[in-house]
C-alpha cells in the first residue's frame, strides 16, 4: 500500500533534514527492526517513563495502521490508527507518543496532524474518537477533540474519551 503523504523508505540511514519523515504502514508491512523500535519506544514512554505496569501488546497491533515519525535516522514519534469499529464505533488514534528528548518542539502536534490525515486518507473523512490521558486534554483540544463521557481510570491513569467531528 502506497500513500502520497508518507515516505516508504527505511530509517537506518541518517536523515540530513530537520523535518520528520512520516511512514504509515500496516502491521504486516512492518519490518522486524521497525516493529522492535516502535515497541521499544512505547515501552520507554508508557511503561518506564510513566511508571505504568501494563500489557502494551494488547492484540490490536495487527488491526492498526502504524504511523512512524523518523528524524535523524531514529524513531521519534509514533501513533496507531484504527478503522471504525475496531476500538470504538468511530475511527480512532492511540498509543500517541514522542521520544522525551524531542518534546517541546512541536513534534507531538505534527504527529497528531499526520494521524488525523492518515485516518482521513485511509478510511475517508470521519469522526475520530480517542481515549486520552486526562493530563493531555488541552493538547488534543488543539486538534479539534472535545471531551465526551465521564473520566475513567485505565492502567492506573485518569483518562477521558474525546471526539473529533468529521
Amino acid at each position: 500500500m502506497t500513500f502520497k503523504l508518507w515516505s516508504i523508505g527505511g530509517f537506518h540511514s541518517k536523515e540530513t533534514h530537520e523535518a520528520p519523515v512520516w511512514r504509515l504502514m500496516a502491521f504486516t508491512d512492518l519490518r522486524s527492526f521497525e516493529l522492535y523500535e516502535l515497541l521499544r519506544l512505547r515501552s520507554e514512554v508508557f511503561v518506564v517513563e510513566q511508571q505504568c505496569i501494563y500489557q502494551d501488546m494488547d492484540g490490536h497491533d495487527q488491526e492498526a495502521m502504524h504511523l512512524l515519525g523518523v528524524q535523524h535516522g531514529e524513531l521519534q514519534a509514533y501513533a496507531r490508527c484504527f478503522a471504525p469499529g475496531v476500538k470504538f464505533a468511530e475511527a480512532s488514534i492511540g498509543r500517541v507518543l514522542t521520544r522525551s528528548t524531542c518534546r517541546g518542539a512541536g513534534l507531538g502536534h505534527a504527529l497528531m496532524e499526520q494521524a488525523v490525515l492518515a485516518v482521513s486518507q485511509v478510511w475517508g473523512p470521519q469522526a475520530i474518537r480517542i481515549g486520552a490521558q486526562a493530563q493531555l486534554v488541552a493538547f488534543y483540544a488543539r486538534h479539534g477533540f472535545v471531551e465526551v463521557g465521564e473520566p475513567y481510570i485505565e492502567d492506573g491513569i485518569p483518562h477521558i474519551e474525546m471526539l473529533r467531528e468529521a
